[in-house]
């Protein structure tokens, strides 16, 4: 049974993939162009590509979505609006974004503009979501982790439409809040440029001892999630208040997302028990890292990550049986095609891939020439299959969408022919350039009118009924009338495609709101050297020196009430630390304990809008946004002022330079991170429950390995893991060191550096000492490089992407 209202959305890395999904039941598409994009690695769109991508799709009732849904630096900005002003002009119907800077500055050039915000925005509760409401959005990606009734609540109880992945890859961090790229290679998935660094293999270790534990599961893909998919599913998804049904896939070939969105379309259409055994079978074979239901339905542990492998699996079609010498025996499960892909394992553990140059039939053995150190009775899957790929580009290389038009032509002698065209409430009315002449040998036929009239093939319309009035003896010519025919359906289509009928902006309108929006003023007065501390335990609070910092951020709950009475006798400035990820019961765990504390508090800090939101509408307190919010520009630090956010913590992955150049207004304290281990993941997955096979995440607070443990990779690095509150936080494996180099950044505008102590237990009151003083000028450039280099004797450091970036 069709369901009313839901939107099937695909996405669309090439033109090609655009037809599979329209031509495949999709009811809009998601697309990037060639700039400002979260999959840059994707062929994505030319100008004049997306011109007749709008063109192609509005004509079939079809909707376009852009994506601009990066981190814009601020030299970037005039561009990106000229870009989206491009996108405007074209009739794109909206906008996916990401920064917050960049959203605020479309909803003051382009007020009517549909805005979506990415899920790389991180929204995961009702106030996140309330918080894109007021700011414009028409809707919310939500984060791919929200649970069914945490989607539900946000929808019984806000206005913004709702957007949920159905289909495809996933990330194993939360979407916007993964560093692990951007810190380790310099690839910012905030930029589109993921190298995803999940997909690769791990070992688990003892932190402390290093030693590797788990054997069996060492050099696992312990971060490599399997593939999302909801087929069967639809209903409570649709049921829980998600409007738009998202497939992922925008760099995936074209066969994929017809077969992917043909098969959605049909549970759509008829329900889920209309899917076969063998539409099942096409939907594993596209492509599949195996499958979850996700996390928004409840999966956890084993039943998400595809540990095993990160890669299209296939499906499994056969088993070797006898080996003689590089001659490999296959008895195949399942008839195979000449020009399928299949897969054999070597027994070292890589796999081999060929294509095959024969038919294969069930229950038969087949011998292989040539093919060394296949592993006997291992598995031999079907990596890609030429009948499904051949079944899947026949569905979009013809047209398959038709519409209704009604036709009613009046052909007189000395007058122009006039054709009425009507399709739904749409009215085309024309005449042929030439006057209809009084036939001298063979006149006209009603007959050869209908023929012609009715040549609509190469469209998107059938004709239900065609009138003709015809002058008896009448003539005018075949081009005449088959020109008729293509001016009105022209004229159609003309309409259809500005489906937004939107007023155009005038250069002179749009150089005055740039000019207004873009150019902000930098404050005169120049901040003091303050430096800033966070600690997340007891014991690390009990190392600092209190004399020697400016202020505190507070994030742990042992014995609260008392180091903040220590604090607070010392008049220092003290704030909460709040949880990157917080649904409905953490804000009001949340709440309760700001009610009981709030007095010895001169502020919150927060890393999700939605904290933020719910911060700013229970407290009147001090509010700091923090990395989670992701600030990389100045109209983000705009926007945020405006909503009342007293103070940031610049993305550490701004370099020097783009510190400099970011405006720094009146009002706002500016800070930066200049010591940490930067934590490079925040993810629902925890690593451990894949080994005690973990069904969900009930008892991560009294597991005893959710703390002291981490991850190697294949280069013998160890990453630190924190697990805590349904979160894991794995973090970088050297410290960011700034400490050479604190007077430039203090000197490009910056009123703080923070110095963000996490796992650690020890070095922590000479690292803070020696920050504190070299800041206040009480020590000289040599004792700081003494220190540095003693540090480094020790362990490695990094300087981040202070002198490095991510663009």
């Amino acid at each position: 049974m069709v369901k009313n209202n839901i939107e099937l959305l695909a996405p669309a890395g090439n033109m090609e993939s655009l037809y599979a999904a329209i031509q495949n039941g999709a009811d809009a598409i998601y697309l990037g162009g060639k700039m400002f994009s979260a999959r840059q690695y994707a062929n994505n769109f030319s100008d004049e590509e997306l011109k007749k991508a709008v063109e192609y799709a509005h004509i079939r009732n079809v909707k376009v979505y852009v994506t601009v849904n990066i981190l814009i630096d601020d030299k970037e900005m005039e561009e990106t609006l000229n870009y989206i002003r491009y996108l405007y002009d074209i009739d794109v119907d909206g906008l996916i974004i990401q920064d917050l800077g960049l959203a605020y500055l479309i909803r003051k050039v382009f007020p009517d503009f549909e805005l979506h915000g990415s899920t790389q925005m991180t929204v995961n509760n009702l106030p996140g979501a309330i918080f894109l409401q007021r700011l414009g959005f028409n809707r919310v990606v939500l984060a791919r982790e929200v649970p069914i009734d945490e989607i539900k609540h946000i929808q019984d109880n806000s206005d913004i439409q709702l957007e949920g992945f159905i289909h495809g890859a996933l990330c194993v961090c939360y979407s916007g809040q993964c560093l692990m790229s951007s810190i380790l290679g310099g690839r910012s998935g905030n930029r589109g440029r993921c190298a995803q660094p999940c997909r690769m293999p791990y070992s688990l270790v003892d932190y402390e001892s290093k030693s590797e534990i788990f054997s069996s599961w060492n050099n696992k893909h312990l971060l490599s999630p399997r593939d999302l998919n909801t087929l069967d599913y639809i209903d409570e998804i649709i049921n829980s208040g998600v409007i738009s049904l998202k497939i992922e896939g925008r760099m995936k070939k074209p066969e994929y997302v017809a077969t992917v969105v043909k098969n959605y379309r049909k549970v759509l259409e008829y329900g889920k028990e209309s899917i076969t055994h063998k539409d099942r079978d096409d939907i594993t074979q596209i492509f599949n890292r195996g499958f979850t239901k996700g996390y928004m339905l409840g999966a956890f542990g084993r039943e998400i990550i595809s540990y095993d492998r990160p890669d299209n699996r296939g499906v499994l079609v056969g088993k070797v049986i006898k080996i003689d010498k590089n001659d490999v025996y296959i008895e195949f499960f399942q008839d195979v095609e000449k020009g399928d892909g299949v897969e054999f394992e070597t027994y070292n553990g890589d796999r081999i891939g060929i294509v095959l140059d024969f038919k294969g039939e069930k229950g038969k053995v087949t011998k292989i020439t040539n093919i060394p150190n296949i592993l006997l009775n291992s598995d031999v899957y079907r990596t890609s299959s030429e009948s499904l790929l051949k079944r899947a580009r026949e569905s979009y290389e013809q047209e398959n969408i038709k519409y209704p038009i009604y036709m009613k032509v009046y052909i007189s002698i000395g007058r122009p022919a006039m054709l009425y065209l009507t399709y739904e409430n749409i009215n085309i009315e024309v005449q042929s350039d030439n006057l209809v002449e009084k036939a001298k040998k063979i006149s006209l036929t009603k007959e050869r009118i209908l023929e012609q009239l009715s040549k609509l093939n190469d469209t998107v319309y059938y004709p239900v009924d065609i009138q003709i009035e015809l002058d008896e003896d009448a003539f005018m010519s075949i081009s005449d009338i088959n020109k008729l025919r293509r001016d009105a359906i022209d004229q159609l289509n003309n309409i259809r495609k500005n489906k937004n009928n939107r007023k155009p902006i005038s250069n002179e309108e749009y150089e005055f709101l740039i000019n207004k929006h873009l150019n902000l003023t930098n404050r005169v007065v120049k901040g003091k050297n303050k430096v800033s501390v966070s600690v997340k335990n007891k014991k690390q609070f009990e190392q600092l020196n209190l004399s020697k910092l400016d202020r505190i951020y507070i994030g742990f709950e042992d014995s609260l009430k008392d180091v903040l009475h220590k604090v607070k006798e010392k008049n220092i400035e003290t704030y909460l630390m709040t949880d990157r990820i917080l649904h409905r019961k953490g804000l009001e765990i949340l709440k309760e304990k700001i009610i009981d504390i709030g007095d010895l508090l001169d502020g919150i800090s927060v890393s999700n809008i939605g904290t933020f939101k719910f911060i700013k509408d229970n407290f009147d307190k001090n509010i700091h946004g923090e990395i989670g919010l992701n600030i990389f520009n100045s109209y983000t630090i705009e926007l945020l002022k405006n909503f009342g956010i007293k103070g940031i913590t610049l993305s550490p992955e701004l370099n020097m330079k783009q510190i400099k150049n970011i405006k720094k207004l009146d009002g706002i304290l500016y800070e930066s991170i200049g010591y940490g281990y930067i934590p490079l993941m925040i993810t629902k997955h925890c690593p451990i429950a894949l080994v005690k096979n973990c069904h969900n995440d009930k008892n991560c607070d009294i597991c005893h390995y959710n703390k002291g443990y981490g991850l190697r990779d294949r280069k013998g690095i160890d990453f630190y893991m924190d697990r805590s509150k349904g979160c894991t936080t794995i973090y970088n494996s050297v410290p960011l060191m700034i400490l050479d180099h604190i007077h430039q950044i203090y000197n490009n505008g910056i009123d703080m550096i923070r110095l963000d102590f996490t796992f650690e237990n020890e070095g922590i009151k000479e690292i803070q000492e020696i920050y504190y003083d070299y800041a206040n000028n009480r020590i000289d450039r040599e004792i700081v490089e003494k220190f540095i280099q003693n540090y480094r004797s020790k362990k490695h450091i990094t300087k981040g992407h202070y002198f490095r970036g991510v663009i």
